[in-house]
């Protein structure tokens, strides 16, 4: 049996292997909290050294709790190939690949789950309608116990929403508008509330701007967020400047979360040094305060104890990794998450999007003459040099901007693999795909335009009001 354990032990990724430690250190403790039967505890006890030493012989780092293996990286032997390593953080993200980041090693490193074909097959009989797209064409690719989530679905058991924005500048562009698109959907076919965190706070100490011009970002960031379609009677939009003020219960969450990380901890888990200010050091604890029902007693009745799902973006992913590692030490349930790809900026994947530079994608304040001459003009095409070329050697759709984009705007499961097999066999040039994409996108910008119209000064202020939603609990 010991040889079958350690077996199964090296088929672990670090990442993994940290997160068995932490399991059997929380299941000890459970168990002398128990007063269990001392054979009982001995046997959990001799598993969790067995657990540490597997941990120090795959990372050759000593187990420290909430503090996961140095720079997540893929260990081989001791040994990490970093010019092959992608670097993903919250604020970085970097590839040399022109397909962009590798996600599947992603996964590995991160040591979350991935969405197959078992878990879509499982939402789909859940909900009793087809999956998103963005599930379907694996945009959203990873998960953290989003089989739990079903099984509190399936029993009649409630759950919640989280995202959040980081308001660093006015306009938005398309990309932003991913995690809030399928968000939505999730709480329409779900029918559960949600909450959505504005981290004004996070921006003022990071970026070189006043606290005023932090919250104005936050209002107008929250009108595009609005203008996505979301339900006023179960949606509590928060300014991170405005709720933690007149919240005793978020606060008291955050405070629980600082004692239980400590520096050495967020400087591995984020990489902070001695000369951050102490405000990015702590702001951690602010982004994970949400995931706690606790936290907005106005929704939930006080009710400490219902799950929350967080749908966003890979690189949000070590936030919630440390919020995970601390939930069941502070008495609270742990945040399950879905995870999405990174938008591709429009120069290519391997490029980061900067909202500094204009062409860098379609922004949703953009006119369809310039979402015209965008695309036209910079979207990375996968086509070859020459017209004779292209007709006798096709397209690269995994590298192409324009298809990449497709594939997260063009619904029609249908059109999109007809463009794919059309541009790979060279009966499509890329100008022809280039034009399909302007076509997807001027309507769809257009339309989001005119419903933010809609939204005034006083809708946002109701969606911002703390409040009672349409939910009991």
């Amino acid at each position: 049996m010991a040889d079958s354990l350690n077996c199964d032990l090296k088929s672990l990724s670090p990442l993994q292997l940290f997160e068995r430690v932490t399991e059997q250190g929380e299941k000890v403790r459970a168990l002398k909290a128990g007063k269990a039967p001392k054979d009982e505890i001995d046997a959990a006890v001799r598993m969790l050294l067995s657990l540490k030493l597997s941990y120090k012989t795959t990372t050759g780092q000593d187990y420290q709790a909430g503090l996961p293996p140095k720079d997540l990286g893929l260990i081989n032997n001791g040994t990490a190939k970093e010019e092959d390593e992608d670097l993903v953080d919250p604020w970085n993200v970097q590839t040399s690949n022109a397909k962009g980041v590798d996600y599947d090693k992603l996964i590995v490193r991160f040591g979350s789950s991935k969405i197959d074909t078992d878990l879509i097959n499982r939402i789909e009989r859940a909900i009793g309608q087809k999956p998103h797209h963005f599930l379907r064409r694996g945009i959203f690719f990873s998960h953290r116990d989003m089989d739990q989530v079903l099984d509190a679905y399936e029993n009649k058991k409630p759950f919640y929403l989280y995202t959040g924005r980081g308001p660093s500048s006015q306009a938005m562009h398309v990309g932003h508008l991913i995690p809030f698109l399928f968000t939505k959907w999730l709480q329409e076919v779900f029918d559960v509330p949600l909450v959505i965190q504005l981290t004004d706070d996070e921006k003022y100490l990071w970026k070189d701007m006043t606290i005023e011009k932090a919250y104005e970002y936050a209002r107008e960031n929250a009108k595009d967020i609005i203008a996505c379609g979301f339900d006023i009677n179960k949606t509590f939009i928060f300014s991170d400047l405005d709720y933690l003020g007149t919240s005793a219960g978020f606060y008291k969450n955050i405070v629980k979360v600082q004692k239980h990380v400590t520096f050495n901890q967020v400087k591995g888990i984020f990489g902070f040094t001695d000369s951050d200010c102490i405000g990015k050091i702590s702001f951690p604890a602010i982004q994970a305060a949400p995931s706690f029902s606790s936290s907005f007693p106005q929704i939930f009745n006080g009710k400490e104890n219902i799950q929350c799902l967080i749908p966003c973006a890979i690189d949000q992913d070590p936030y919630f990794r440390m919020t995970r590692d601390v939930a069941p030490r502070i008495g609270q349930p742990k945040p399950a998450l879905l995870h999405s790809v990174f938008f591709p900026a429009l120069q290519g994947a391997q490029t980061k999007m900067s909202a500094s530079d204009p062409n860098s994608s379609i922004f949703l304040t953009d006119t369809p003459k310039q979402i015209k001459t965008k695309i036209n003009k910079h979207a990375f095409s996968g086509g070859r040099d020459t017209i004779e070329e292209h007709r006798k050697y096709g397209g690269n759709c995994d590298v192409d901007v324009s298809f990449m984009y497709l594939t997260f705007f063009l619904e029609d499961d249908d059109r999109l693999e007809q463009l794919k097999q059309a541009y790979t066999s060279g009966e499509l040039l890329t100008g022809e795909l280039k034009k399909v994409l302007i076509e997807t996108m001027q309507p769809l910008v257009a339309a989001h335009q005119e419903r933010r119209k809609q939204v005034t000064d006083e809708i946002v202020k109701q969606f911002m009001t703390p409040r009672k939603l349409a939910f009991e609990f």
